[in-house]
């Protein structure tokens, strides 16, 4: 009731762009389901997924502010497993685990990257085993799963008025899980960069370095910028506009800010995955080794 008429375009012009975002996915999934085999295009739809969900929770809300820790707990229990997926599609590029095993399997593989040990040059290499590819999918799943826990811990704290997005207090019990949610975030992106670092040059044909870029890049926008924009809030460093008080409004405005920035992102993951699949060449230069087998190397539309 308060929107002027600048605010009813805004709002317009961020609810079409997050329906064209959720429409693209739409046709995408549609598409990749009857062109990749399974269980490829499984992955590839929930890696798309990531930025259709966050644009269409924070649509929501951006109309219904009261919805903001629903719809923020939502999109952030979905982008928890597309982690574990993107760890899997990594994999499954290479032909699957027992394709990645007959690769690497007894080859070192350095660990020393993001976000863990990236300070850490002197590790050692740590040859690649069934139990080190066991370990490393295991390190992402957690995330996945216990995030979702977090998530429902967290709605039934809310309802009791025990849990309060806003309250960071020592004594508060958002703060502790917030706290541990991170941790557990460092943790199951620690496996995922191992194997990007890795085995990113196998992968250059199907165009695996900026589909990376994609997915850090939305983790950074959804989960960094969020956090930053919410304490700049909390500590009243952006100017309060009635009715929305400053928390209020840095939320609305990091709503509508990621809706714009997931629309890009995309119409960018469209170009990156709907294109035909070639037969992807993973000799290794020291070696020599030929491609990989038939199977492998069979194009796919995408």
């Amino acid at each position: 009731s308060e929107l002027d008429t600048f605010g009813y375009c805004l709002y317009f012009m961020l609810t079409l762009m997050s329906c064209v975002s959720l429409l693209v996915y739409l046709e995408q999934c549609a598409y990749i389901y009857k062109k990749l085999p399974y269980p490829k295009k499984t992955l590839v739809i929930w890696v798309n997924g990531a930025a259709p969900v966050i644009s269409t929770m924070s649509c929501l809300a951006m109309w219904i502010p009261r919805a903001f820790m629903i719809t923020d707990l939502t999109s952030n229990s979905y982008f928890a497993v597309v982690i574990y997926k993107i760890l899997l599609l990594l994999i499954e590029e290479l032909g699957g685990s027992n394709a990645f095993l007959e690769k690497f399997s007894g080859k070192p593989f350095w660990i020393s990257t993001g976000p863990c040990c990236c300070c850490c040059p002197c590790l050692p290499d740590v040859p690649m085993s069934r139990r080190m590819l066991f370990l490393l999918k295991l390190g992402s799943l957690q995330y996945a799963i216990l995030k979702t826990v977090f998530t429902v811990l967290s709605i039934v704290l809310w309802t009791n008025g025990n849990y309060d997005p806003t309250n960071l207090g020592i004594y508060g019990i958002t703060l502790w899980i917030s706290l541990f949610v991170g941790v557990l975030t460092i943790i199951s992106l620690w496996p995922v960069a191992i194997v990007f670092m890795n085995m990113n040059r196998y992968l250059r044909p199907l165009r695996i370095i900026p589909k990376y870029a994609m997915y850090q890049l939305t983790l950074v926008l959804s989960q960094l910028q969020t956090s930053i924009v919410n304490i700049v809030a909390l500590y009243g460093n952006i100017a309060c506009a009635p009715p929305l008080s400053s928390q209020a409004r840095g939320t609305m405005l990091n709503q509508q800010i990621l809706i714009m920035e997931m629309f890009i992102i995309t119409l960018v993951n469209r170009f990156l995955y709907r294109r035909t699949y070639e037969a992807v060449e993973t000799h290794d230069s020291e070696e020599n080794t030929t491609a990989l087998p038939e199977a492998t190397l069979m194009e796919h539309d995408v």
